[in-house]
């Protein structure tokens, strides 16, 4: 035994001085570490393929490149921003209205580094995680002025749009801001995702103004075999980001997927049924919309309910998100083209403000009004006005200012002839 000892010992000096010292020394965990790898190529593949199909069937013919141009650019422009700057201010430090500096240009993400709020992955993967859920905000706004507005001015509106409100919401919920400290729970997106690009939706679509038809010409989706295409990779990529959002392959992971999972089915089922009921029909688009209308609602609260939980607010996110859609939109008198308000933005705030009612304390450590702590349900109405607020009126602002150095809509030649010729020179044939 003992020269079998003497036999072994020197290869295992050579391996532990050849193995780096993070993996020597790190809390880092494999299983925590690789479904965080998958969870993040899931909501990456939200935005590109999904979301851009899921956009693109819904627009015209002449439309389909530009609208998924938009995707696409978003994807590799906040990517960049996001690991210059984004990240830093989002996710360091303690200040209760942004970050510092610390991590500019990825400063100090080395091999061995993790973040304080993810501490058994690599902080390099905390980032990117964090990095896919910027790029489908900013591109979820898109989806509000689609068919007119300025691939230039879009350009110019993600990258100030993320600095000026993304990040900043993103730091007061989940990177040690004020809204966090204050006891809001919002798991995966209700505020900083669907709540902030639901209003940034419509005010663009304020501002933008209607399409150039809109109400009297036939604006119906040029291919729906797309967006439900897109549907699917929405739904499946969701599962990354609700269940991701727990940072570590974990029971609290597997609770939020299955919670999704219902919520998107329950939406889907309560929508259909409602504009059968209504409508004497049920469409695909219908079908569709619902399922989106559970996954955004079910977003906030997916890491603090049980799954019959998750299941009722999908019904109750299909009928709040339906009236929005139609009732609502007719009464304010907006266009929003592809409904981010009323799907993202109505469903986002309901989501929030419901995960005070049903959060399970054994569940997320947080009681909800059920549970008999009826303040967190103040607490929810509080993050969703601030956010509410700081989306409106900082993106209003923005897109005056960048609408005095370059217009924001295409000129009336371009909406008729199409985005896709006379933005990108190329077309559908």
């Amino acid at each position: 035994m003992k020269q079998a000892f003497l036999r072994l010992a020197p290869a295992a000096i050579i391996i532990a001085a050849t193995t780096p010292a993070f993996a020597q020394g790190s809390k880092i965990d494999a299983a925590d570490t690789a479904w965080m790898i998958g969870a993040t190529g899931l909501v990456l593949m939200m935005t590109i393929p999904g979301l851009a199909l899921f956009y693109a069937g819904m627009v015209r013919k002449k439309n389909v490149l530009a609208t998924m141009a938009q995707s696409l650019a978003a994807t590799f422009l906040i990517s960049i921003v996001w690991a210059v700057i984004g990240y830093t201010l989002a996710f360091t430090g303690e200040g209760a209205f942004i970050g510092t500096l610390d991590r500019i240009f990825l400063n100090g993400v080395t091999l061995d580094a993790v973040s304080p709020l993810a501490k058994t992955i690599p902080e390099s993967l905390f980032m990117i995680y964090q990095m896919t859920f910027a790029i489908i905000t900013v591109a979820l706004v898109a989806g509000a002025v689609a068919d007119r507005l300025r691939f230039a001015a879009f350009l110019l509106f993600c990258v100030f749009w993320l600095l000026l409100v993304y990040v900043p919401v993103a730091h007061w919920v989940w990177g040690g801001g004020f809204l966090g400290t204050y006891g809001l729970i919002d798991f995966a997106g209700g505020t900083v995702v669907h709540l902030n690009a639901g209003v940034a939706g419509l005010v663009a679509a304020y501002v933008l103004g209607a399409r150039r038809g809109y109400g009297s010409d036939n604006l119906a989706p040029y291919d729906l075999t797309l967006a439900v295409i897109g549907t699917g990779l929405l739904w499946v990529g969701w599962f990354g980001f609700n269940g991701g959002s727990a940072l570590g392959a974990n029971s609290r992971a597997a609770m939020a997927i299955v919670s999704t999972h219902l919520a998107a089915s329950a939406g889907a089922f309560t929508w259909m049924a409602l504009e059968w009921w209504t409508r004497g029909k049920p469409s695909v688009l219908g079908m569709i919309s619902g399922a989106i209308a559970g996954l955004g609602t079910i977003t906030p609260a997916s890491g603090f309910v049980l799954p019959m939980q998750g299941l009722l607010i999908g019904i109750i996110a299909g009928a709040i998100c339906f009236w929005a859609c139609t009732w609502l939109k007719r009464k304010i008198g907006y266009d929003d083209s592809l409904d981010v308000f009323g799907v993202h933005g109505i469903g986002g705030a309901t989501g929030t403000i419901l995960a005070g009612v049903f959060a399970v304390a054994a569940v997320g450590d947080t009681a909800g009004l059920i549970e008999g702590n009826s303040g967190q349900v103040l607490i929810q109405l509080y993050g969703v006005a601030v956010t509410l607020a700081w989306s409106g009126v900082v993106t209003f602002v923005l897109l005056k200012v960048i609408g005095f150095f370059l217009p924001l809509r295409v000129r009336e030649e371009h909406e008729r002839i199409g985005l896709d010729v006379s933005l990108h020179g190329e077309s559908l044939q």
